[in-house]
């Protein structure tokens, strides 16, 4: 039986598993480090260790391999402690012992049994998938020393101009500068007599018009002349922000219809006041410009109507 295979299943989830009349292993959590000589960053990882010291049975692993199996615990533990005396065996005749997953066992010179963990395992569950990176420093000041010897290597020159070019060009510069501001100029002035213009003609045109009709009008003597009557639709501003006693909010358009049609039914002003920022239609029984007067109306129909109306005021 591979009872190290038990053993390294184990060492994932303790820190700790003790094979019966042996030893135990034991696993230490250790930070991520950076090893400066090899240039390479090693995750965080659990380093194992072994105590020949710890030999009683405390059930861990007999326990495990018997669950694994599905044996009686009696039967593993008779198992786990012959795997013990062989190892033992083997380490006493002066052979190495080799763990796969695990690492290899030896016997020192002071009759002590060595250990030496197996690279390229790590059983610290929270670094799963992690490995070992090399890293290459970053030299800055060597980069900017380089760039720098590039800058006086490549010839840099500059040649003056004649003042004599410069002192021309610049009359040229404030010329064309000059004309184009005199045309600017011409063209807005054009602009603005042509629509001064237009505006005397149409005024004229009005007021000719108002004469003709003056001129035309007549008088009677006796009873005045009576004109047909005229129907002006005025509409009234509101001034300040409105106030809007909300009757529901309805997710679809055509149930905020019905409840229009519903309340217009019972005597309320009530209109669609679109969708809010939820996308909800909202329906109002009416609406306000006075906030005083909204709230004496919502006071009325939480009492009478609806517990759930409230007012919403717009800016």
């Amino acid at each position: 039986m591979r009872v190290e295979h038990y053993i390294a299943e184990l060492l994932y989830r303790y820190n700790c598993v003790v094979v019966p009349n042996f030893g135990a292993f034991l696993a230490n959590t250790t930070a991520a480090c950076i090893d400066v000589s090899q240039q390479t960053l090693h995750p965080p990882t659990k380093n194992l260790s072994f105590n020949q010291q710890l030999t009683k049975n405390d059930g861990l692993l007999v326990s495990h391999i018997a669950n694994a199996k599905n044996l009686p615990y009696e039967a593993l533990l008779k198992e786990v402690e012959e795997v013990s005396k062989q190892w033992k065996v083997r380490l006493d005749s002066g052979k190495h012992l080799f763990l796969e997953g695990i690492g290899k066992l030896w016997i020192g010179k002071e009759q002590r049994i060595q250990f030496l963990p197996e690279d390229g395992y790590n059983y610290l569950a929270a670094s799963f998938g992690f490995s070992s990176l090399n890293a290459t420093p970053i030299i800055r000041e060597k980069l900017k020393e380089e760039v720098q010897q590039l800058e006086e290597k490549v010839p840099f020159t500059i040649t003056p101009e004649r003042r004599e070019g410069v002192r021309s060009k610049g009359w040229l510069q404030y010329a064309a500068i000059f004309l184009l501001l005199l045309a600017t100029g011409t063209s807005a002035y054009q602009f603005y007599q042509q629509n001064q213009y237009r505006q005397d003609m149409v005024r004229q045109n009005v007021q000719e018009q108002v004469s003709r009709h003056i001129q035309e009008a007549t008088f009677f003597e006796g009873s005045p002349l009576e004109l047909p009557a005229l129907n002006l639709n005025i509409t009234k501003m509101a001034k300040g922000p409105m106030h809007h006693v909300i009757a529901g909010a309805f997710r679809f358009r055509e149930n905020a219809d019905k409840k229009i049609d519903q309340l217009k039914a019972q005597g309320y002003d009530a209109v669609y006041l679109g969708t809010n920022r939820y996308g909800l239609h909202q329906v109002t029984f009416d609406s306000f410009s006075d906030s005083q007067e909204a709230l004496r109306f919502l006071k009325k129909i939480k009492a009478t109507v609806s517990a759930d109306a409230w007012m919403l005021s717009e800016k």
